[in-house]
């Protein structure tokens, strides 16, 4: 979708401007008459440096996608038509949600099915989101697909918040030890050891080592600068390959604690989207299908394309859960097991969700845990390695007079 710049003429003859998003100029102009203005000019908007940093900046975020979801479901609920709604909601919204909302009640009003004019926004609405809305559509029961919407969006936001919460204290920390640590090899410490050269002092080896350590910094910064920007760019690099993407999220699941948090907790993501598909009246088997494409991680999205396979082929879904143990946890491919049995696939995906999430929360809780004294007793060996190196100097010093 392009952005263009519009100039017309309104019913009482005064000009106005703006813009629309559209495909192509013509599309563009279309959109222009169909709000009862006289097209006047069209041209394509151009980007500057700023206006690029600016919508970068100006993305949706989720938590945005959920009010506006949730604000939804409860006036289609109540009765009011999705074009109401949706006009009302352009009204009351601000920032980058606004301009989708805008756009997507032009394409509604212009013949548009809901899911065609949601799936105009990739970048905004999910694949997940866009397959419920056609279900819904076909089905007849769109204004229950926006409250199930609604739900799983605020369980994602709280279970993401527990997650994000837990993890600051350990951020904050590191970083202050990262920038103490700079900032005394790079003006503390060569003070110090100026002072001892002028002495000639016998150096011991604690110090010797700072000292190297902080004339590196002082001098190599350069060289550590083009090292840190060629990492980042190769790990980039390496990443948009599917071998590297591959390979990365391999070693992501293998990192103490961390690891199987990371697992968990797309784990909880994931049986949580499909039991909000299934109960939304997705098949089984596109919802498997939908779900690899978003869940972020390659070796469960090619696990989860396996499955679909074997479902394809008539085997039982718990059975193609079950040829990836090392994906999925037994316990995943049992109850799937019983809700095959029992037709209730949707309440049994829910109970998982719900104990995997349970379980994330335990890992967080034993992350936050590990990670405190951890850095602590890191934080208090880096004293001790300064003190000892700073001190020891001074002390023979003292003892030569």
């Amino acid at each position: 979708m392009k952005r263009f710049n519009y100039r017309a003429k309104d019913k009482q003859g005064k000009i106005v401007t703006g813009e629309v998003e559209a495909q192509n100029i013509n599309e563009a102009a279309k959109l222009v008459r169909k709000q009862g203005l006289i097209v006047l000019g069209v041209k394509i908007k151009t980007r500057s440096l700023l206006s690029i940093i600016s919508s970068a900046r100006e993305k949706v975020k989720p938590a945005d996608i959920a009010s506006f979801t949730r604000q939804l479901a409860t006036m289609v609920n109540a009765g009011l038509p999705i074009t109401d709604s949706l006009v009302i909601l352009r009204n009351q919204s601000t920032g980058a949600i606004q301009k989708v909302v805008a756009q997507i009640m032009i394409d509604v009003e212009g013949g548009s099915s809901l899911s065609a004019a949601f799936s105009k926004h990739p970048k905004v609405f999910s694949p997940t989101y866009i397959a419920l809305l056609e279900s819904g559509e076909a089905g007849g029961v769109i204004d229950k697909v926006f409250v199930r919407l609604a739900d799983n969006m605020e369980k994602e936001q709280e279970f993401s918040g527990k997650v994000k919460g837990a993890m600051v204290y350990p951020v904050i920390v590191v970083i202050g030890m990262l920038v103490v640590s700079v900032t005394m090899m790079i003006f503390v410490i060569p003070k110090l050891t100026a002072m001892y050269t002028d002495f000639n002092a016998k150096l011991p080896m604690p110090t010797r080592i700072l000292m190297a350590i902080s004339d590196f910094m002082i001098k190599g910064w350069p060289l550590m600068l083009i090292l840190i920007v060629g990492l980042f760019f190769g790990y980039a690099s390496y990443s948009q390959t599917k071998k590297g993407r591959r390979k990365l999220d391999e070693w992501a699941f293998k990192i103490p604690i961390l690891g199987p948090l990371k697992r968990q907790v797309i784990l909880t993501e994931l049986t949580r989207t499909l039991s909000l598909m299934v109960g939304s009246g997705v098949s089984i088997l596109d919802g498997l299908h939908i779900t690899a494409g978003v869940v972020g991680n390659s070796l469960i999205a090619e696990a989860l394309d396996d499955a679909a396979a074997n479902v394809e082929k008539g085997f039982p879904i718990s059975y193609a859960f079950a040829k990836h143990p090392d994906i999925f946890p037994f316990i995943l491919s049992q109850m799937i097991s019983v809700g095959e049995e029992t037709g209730k696939m949707e309440d049994v995906l829910s109970k998982v969700s719900h104990v995997f999430e349970v379980e994330a929360d335990q890992k967080v809780k034993t992350l936050t845990s590990a990670i405190e004294p951890l850095v602590m007793i890191v934080l208090g060996l880096g004293v001790g390695f300064l003190v000892i190196a700073i001190i020891l100097p001074i002390y023979n010093l003292t003892s030569q007079f």
